[in-house]
């Protein structure tokens, strides 16, 4: 296994471009959004602990906490670029909460103690575990970004009750969490604090799970939380798609810590499982709503995708740690795809409202097709939403781009990784100073600046969608890597990724695919939307050898692309008839998958047909 380390996103300074209006619209707009909308309901109130039955309150759903502790990180991920008050003191507020009804014995959890204490670490999908996870994710952020540690000394309080609970009292009603999450959190805190009771209590979970049928879920199997298997023995991405990644990340920072070879293994298998059989073009996963969930291999339907946003950032996290212990580009490809499509696509362009599910294909007449029974099929909704019932998406993507500077870069031995491309100053551990200059994904001209390393090695990633990359300097290639040496302590490096318009074809097992293309420009992934195509997109026939137009577009933030086709006139014909279709010429308009669903709603698509299909 190789051993990389990331470079931390506190040392990571975006200085411009597109990921810089990406942060800015999270620190100065989604991040208030996202609270606003918990308080009106009643997330943060819940947290006073004064529901009680009949009262006038929202009652507490079990995930709230978590909730609240995402909210939590991505405000200490701001804080620790740029100090703020205001919101500082929202956070230690809710810390004082957490405090002050903290029991006794250690336990904190809104739902269990306020309306269900009798099922205290009982009901095995009631997400205690998983909330403590996400506090000691909250509360590693807020110390990194602040120096304080209060919350940390609560949660270690907690984490001792676990310890005593599970590991030596045995007296909890399930062995391993049913939403995995505290698992990875547990190996954050280790690595912050270095105590061995974080490391053996991860590892406790990690090796109890699948030795034994814990399933309390009366629909689904021991795979929907994936206690089919022990974990050194899955090899095949199974259930819940969040929960999964969620484990497989902690697989890999186990495999990493312990540098056991049979858990690489089985990440490996399980990641190439994802990429090549179930993931969407988007890097969406989990194609079913029925347990948000894999299926088998290419059943990737497009107008019922499920696609969670959190299962794209929950991919994006597992492929982040396998780059880590495994240098190969297909990773950080992943973890790009996920970044400009499957996640973006769930936050607005104005950036207050969310996808929970991201489909590829919307058909509006599909949702209106039933008229004489009160419920249809089930469809992804066509427009973002503020807040869900369930609304762990929009934390989550505030906590992941606040904190996109962990996926920029490593360092291992006399080694620095460059594997995402945006203007950013990266301040190396050894005091060298990288400096990328670039108009990416705009563009795939990149420039790089390597100050006081002189005799180290550089690997630069070569994006896969690049068939033709082209360095100032000599290079080697290696598994996705460009590879040279700084032969100088000021050293620059000029790199081209020629980025045109490139159409895609799936696997011919992928049903929904069949006979279709989709196209993209560098990382970037194109749909078409009815607005800008009189409404008619699945008749169209898009000529993949015409030539192609940019137009930047300043609310999409990217590029618009232009393309012949040509569309049926035949639309007052009968309901069949054998003659030629006649077809007349047009031009079709891609939009940036992403922004999609931005401007009312509209039939949308990601695969279309071309000429001659």
């Amino acid at each position: 296994m190789d051993h990389f380390s990331p470079v931390d996103f506190s040392n990571v300074d975006v200085t411009g471009g597109f990921w810089a209006q990406k942060q800015a619209l999270i620190r100065d707009v989604t991040i208030f959004a996202v609270r606003d909308r918990f308080a009106d309901t009643g997330r943060f109130q819940a947290f006073e602990c004064g529901w009680t039955e009949g009262s006038d309150l929202p009652r507490p759903h079990y995930f709230w906490d978590s909730d609240i502790a995402k909210w939590l990180e991505s405000a200490a991920y701001l804080l620790q670029k740029a100090p703020n008050d205001a919101l500082q003191q929202q956070v230690e507020q809710v810390i004082d909460l957490i405090e002050a009804h903290q029991s006794p014995d250690g336990y904190f959890n809104i739902f269990h103690t306020v309306v269900e204490p009798e099922n205290r670490f009982r009901v095995r999908d009631h997400h205690e575990l998983y909330c403590l996870g996400h506090l000691i994710e909250a509360a590693v952020a807020y110390y990194n970004a602040t120096g304080r540690d209060r919350l940390i000394q609560i949660l270690d309080r907690y984490i001792d009750l676990v310890i005593r609970v599970f590991c030596v009292e045995h007296s909890a009603g399930f062995e391993t969490p049913g939403h995995e999450e505290i698992e990875l959190a547990l190996f954050k805190l280790y690595r912050l604090r270095g105590e061995r009771k974080y490391l053996k209590l991860a590892m406790f979970f990690l090796n109890e799970r699948g030795k034994k049928n814990e399933n309390d879920i009366g629909w689904c199997n021991e795979r929907y939380n994936q206690s089919h298997l022990p974990v050194r023995q899955q090899h095949t991405a199974e259930g819940h798609s969040v929960r999964a990644c969620y484990l497989y990340s902690a697989m890999a920072d186990a495999a990493k810590e312990t540098g056991d070879r049979e858990l690489f293994e089985a990440c490996r298998d399980l990641f190439d499982d994802i990429v090549t059989k179930k993931m969407y073009i988007t890097g969406g996963i989990g194609s079913s709503h029925h347990g948000e969930a894999f299926t088998v291999a290419y059943d990737l339907p497009n107008d019922t995708a499920y696609a969670e946003t959190c299962a794209s950032i929950a991919l994006a996290m597992f492929a982040d740690r396998m780059k880590e212990i495994d240098l190969d580009a297909k990773y950080a490809d992943t973890v790009e795809r996920a970044l400009y499509n499957g996640v973006l696509a769930g936050l607005s362009l104005d950036g207050k409202a969310f996808f929970y599910e991201n489909p590829l294909e919307i058909n509006l007449a599909d949702h209106t097709r039933h008229t004489s029974v009160r419920d249809g099929d089930r469809l992804p909704i066509t427009q973002r939403l503020e807040v869900f019932g369930c609304s762990c998406c929009p934390p989550n993507v505030t906590r992941w781009y606040a904190s996109l500077g962990n996926s920029v870069c490593s360092v291992g031995e006399n080694t620095v990784c460059v594997h995402q491309f945006l203007p950013c100053r990266v301040q190396l551990p050894d005091g060298a100073v990288l400096t990328m200059e670039t108009n990416y994904p705009h563009d795939g001209k990149v420039r790089l600046y390597l100050d006081g390393a002189k005799g180290q090695r550089l690997l630069v990633r070569v994006p896969g969608w690049c068939k033709n990359a082209a360095f100032s300097v000599p290079v080697r290639i290696n598994r996705g890597y460009a590879e040279l040496t700084a032969d100088s302590e000021h050293f620059t490096l000029d790199i081209d990724f020629p980025m045109q318009p490139v159409f895609y074809h799936a696997n011919p097992a992928v049903r929904a695919d069949a006979g279709k293309c989709a196209l993209m420009r560098g990382p970037i992934v194109y749909c078409l939307e009815g607005i800008d195509n009189d409404g008619a997109l699945f008749d169209l026939r898009v000529d993949t050898a015409g030539a192609a137009t940019l137009r930047f577009d300043a609310q999409m933030g990217a590029n618009v692309i232009t393309l012949p086709a040509e569309k049926s006139c035949a639309a007052a014909s009968p309901l069949y008839f054998c003659d030629d279709v006649p077809r007349e010429k047009t031009t079709t308009a891609f939009i940036p998958y992403y922004a999609f669903a931005n401007r009312g709603e509209a039939d949308m698509a990601v695969w279309f047909r071309t000429l001659g299909a």
